[in-house]
Formats: structure tokens, sequence, C-alpha cells
């Protein structure tokens, strides 16, 4: 058994392996005190006033206490970010990276943004932690690039992967959880999926190419074939290609 999760472990690509390494190591040390929340969470006034710039990225790696909640979210991580890294951006992990890093500053922005618009600060105040909204992002982006295939819920009704982070999303409401994180996830993907998809075809400019210091970090980008100035998210595939989850 040891040895089935250490190949599994193994055999992740680079950027899904640390960060869930990260985000792991990261919990369970608050969990048994060694590491404290109030030293990782997001905080704007720390951040600017007293330069504790490693706010901006502790918060994506502390996923609240350990429970199912937590179980359900180390799952969708190790699940989606893996599928995108291995599929959709195989060979490309400075794409894969550059993906996240936009994700992250855009769920960042908003959560900065909002605090400062009257009747809806006190909301976006409590969002001090953006870790389960980054996953939810990786959810969304890999449901718009793989809409047609089939899923299920706990086996209760089948739906098309268009559609899990709108099931999600109405989970999260049903068990009484803050629709908020899973909101601000969708937006950021959505985003994501406009600039790298819509836009460049409605203009046929590219907003997110990668740039060239973060293609120089990874050398697995030198062995790609030569990628077409755009590609579609999601081109349907034929009947007989669909397949179960």
């Amino acid at each position: 058994m040891a040895q089935a999760v250490e190949e599994w472990y193994k055999q992740m690509p680079i950027i899904t392996r640390s960060y869930l390494t990260a985000a792991i190591v990261t919990t369970v040390g608050c969990s048994l005190d060694i590491i404290s929340p109030y030293n990782l969470y997001l905080n704007p006034r720390l951040v600017m006033k007293q330069y504790q710039i490693w706010r901006l990225v502790t918060n994506f790696l502390y996923f609240r206490k350990m429970d199912l909640d937590f179980l359900f979210h180390m799952f969708f991580l190790a699940r989606y970010c893996k599928l995108l890294e291995e599929n959709t951006f195989r060979g490309r992990t400075a794409d894969f990276f550059y993906m996240l890093l936009f994700g992250a500053s855009v769920l960042t922005g908003i959560v900065l943004v909002g605090g400062m618009i009257p009747y809806v600060s006190e909301s976006f105040a409590k969002i001090i932690f953006l870790s389960n909204s980054l996953t939810f992002m990786m959810v969304y982006v890999w449901s718009k690039q793989n809409p047609f295939i089939h899923m299920s819920f706990l086996g209760l009704f089948t739906f098309t992967a268009a559609y899990l982070p709108w099931v999600l999303l109405g989970f999260s409401v049903l068990v009484g959880a803050s629709p908020w994180v899973d909101l601000l996830g969708m937006i950021a993907g959505h985003a994501y999926y406009f600039l790298k998809d819509v836009y460049p075809r409605m203009t046929g400019r590219r907003p997110l190419k990668t740039p060239s210091f973060i293609k120089a970090l990874f050398t697995d980008d030198n062995a790609v074939v030569a990628q077409p100035n755009y590609v579609r998210f999601a081109p349907a595939p034929p009947v007989e290609a669909q397949h179960q989850d």
C-alpha cells in the first residue's frame, strides 16, 4: 500500500506534486500548531505597510482544518490539477504555471478591490484564504476544456463536465458553505478562458502569452512541437469519442 502511494506521488507532474505537497504540509503544520494561520492569511494592510509579502502566497496553501472538506479539496486539487498539467498543458509546464499565477493574481485583486466597495466590503473581508478558490478555478478551466465528458454526482444523477462547477456550487450551498469561495474561482477561471480562448478568436491577439522569463524556468517546453496561435478550449468530439468519467 505504501509503495503504491509512493509510486502515485512520484508519477505526479512537477507543479501538481509541489502544490499538493505544500498544501498538505502547511495544513498539517497548522493543525499541529507548528505553524500559525495568523502568519499565513491574506491581510492587505500587513502586506502593504509591513511588507509581509509572503502572505500573497501562503494564503493559497492553507485549506483550513483537516476534515471531510479538506479531503474533498485535496482530491480536487490532485485530480484536476494533474489532469490539466498532464493533458491540456502537457509539455507546457511554463504555460500551466502562468495560468495558476494569473488565477492567483485575479483572485487576490478581486478580494482587495471588493474590500473597498461599500455594502460588500464586509463579505470580502471574511475571505482571508484563497486556496479553495484557486482549486475551484482549476475545476472550471478543466470543465471548459472537456465539456462533453459525462460525469456522475454521488451516483444520484449524470451530467456533462460543462456543468461540473455549477453542480459543485449547488452542493456547497446545500451543505451550508459560503458560495463566495466557489464563485470567485469561477470568475477567475472564466477570465482565463475568455482571454486565452475567446478573445484571441475575436481579435487575433494573445494577451495571456507566457512571458519568456517564466518559460526559461521550465526546460520541458523546448521539446514541444510548435503550437498554433491559439487553440479552442473544447471542440465538439464525435459521438463515439464521448466516454464515461
